[in-house]
């Protein structure tokens, strides 16, 4: 659930600033959350700040560990950890995304 927040979120502060191009690929489709990221780091359409862009790939790993590894249910002991990270990332994007002000 984490995951898809923060791709919904990611996709609406490109969107909000009018960068949608940037994280669409060839056919016009959004891009998977690695290059979601990956254009988060270097995009120069809005600013990012240091603390997301730290965030962002520890957030993604254990976001594809349970996604894509049917043998790995994320339980309350992996994120706890990550609450800081995920409270930096969400309210940051809120946000850069306009739909919190």
């Amino acid at each position: 659930m984490i995951r898809r927040l923060v791709e919904t979120l990611l996709i609406e502060t490109f969107e909000k600033h009018g960068a949608s191009a940037e994280i669409k690929g060839p056919t016009g489709d959004y891009v998977f959350l690695k290059d979601l990221i990956n254009a988060t780091l270097s995009t120069g359409s809005w600013s990012p700040s240091r603390n997301l862009k730290a965030a962002l790939p520890r957030l993604k790993d254990i976001g594809d560990k349970s996604a894509h590894n049917r043998f790995f249910v994320a339980k309350r002991g992996d994120i706890q950890p990550l609450l800081g990270d995920i409270r930096v990332v969400v309210q940051e994007l809120l946000y850069q995304s306009g739909l919190k002000t």
